[in-house]
């Protein structure tokens, strides 16, 4: 299980597959298998069965998990996709101090 780099809400594009250059919304992060869920990308249509209480079967389409090496994190200064570097900080907080992780863009340096 490695450290991803790619968090929940992230604006990501992906780089191969159907939805080549497609952009969308992280909405889940799987460390174990290492996907994550965009947002409009890699639809797919599942099968229900009629439930118990009245609920109709059918046809529903939703979003399956990519595996997080087809996306690239979509830097915010120029929209285009960006490898993500990770700078720390010291950081002091109730006077003691601490070591803080912060993601850069590649591209630009800019934090993300």
């Amino acid at each position: 299980m490695a450290k991803m780099t790619i968090k929940k809400g992230d604006l990501v594009q992906v780089l191969t597959g159907k939805d080549k250059s497609k952009q969308g919304k992280v909405i889940a992060v799987h460390t174990e298998t290492e996907k994550v869920t965009v947002e409009g990308v890699n639809r797919v249509t599942r099968h229900t069965k009629a439930g118990v209480g009245g609920q109709a079967g059918g046809l529903v389409v939703q979003e399956a998990p990519i595996h997080v090496s087809n996306v690239a994190i979509v830097d915010p200064e120029d929209g285009k996709p960006t490898r993500v570097k990770i700078r720390e900080e010291k950081v002091e907080r109730d006077g003691r101090e601490k070591t803080v992780r912060v993601r850069v863009s590649a591209r630009t340096g800019k934090d993300l």
